[in-house]
């Protein structure tokens, strides 16, 4: 299996955005903590998150099919489907299996609740999911995240495990609020 040290070189070779990187890290660490919660393997879950926009910042076009080829390349299939599902828009593949339904949901809730604490003086402390749901009413605000996919993604990971939408919010919050040093929050 890949490892994560070789995973976390890759999105440094490849993605100069700092930003983009600390991106990777949040949704690694939502996606590892929901792999424990279900009590799947969290390093696989956290690979997906960490490499899902690996290829993004140096090759936007082609973005995922770069990371894609390279994770088929290290016969990392599972990987490289969850990577592929979560832009579907670009490979035609839908996600299906929980680590692809998983990252989905994880990758652009992640980058908005970010967007959400760094706009507020205590960042992470106290966010609210009501907060965070009217901030998604508001298209003007972190206008990059798509809010259908953060809909879609939570929809298609509650049929799988349940909960709630605001359950799910909740958990985000509370990843990164216990890692907000690392990650700038």
């Amino acid at each position: 299996m890949l490892t994560r040290n070789e995973a976390w070189n890759v999105v440094c070779e490849w993605t100069g955005s700092e930003r983009l990187r600390i991106h990777a890290r949040g949704v690694e660490l939502v996606m590892e903590d929901l792999a424990r919660r279900l009590g799947e393997d969290p390093a696989l879950f956290g690979l997906a998150g960490l490499l899902h926009d690996a290829d993004y910042d140096r090759w936007p076009e082609e973005h995922p099919h770069r990371v894609v080829a390279w994770l088929e390349e290290r016969g990392e299939t599972a990987l490289a489907r969850a990577v592929a599902s979560h832009a579907s828009e670009r490979t035609g593949i839908h996600p299906e299996a929980l680590l692809e339904r998983a990252l989905v949901a994880s990758d652009e809730v992640t980058g908005f609740v970010m967007a959400c604490a760094l706009v507020r003086p205590q960042r992470t402390e106290g966010l609210e999911p009501r907060s965070i749901r009217k901030k998604m009413k508001t298209p003007a605000f972190a206008a990059g995240v798509n809010r259908e996919e953060v809909t879609e993604g939570f929809r298609r990971l509650i049929e799988v495990i349940g909960g709630t939408e605001d359950e799910h919010f909740q958990r985000v919050v509370d990843v990164l609020h216990a890692n907000r040093g690392e990650l700038g929050l």
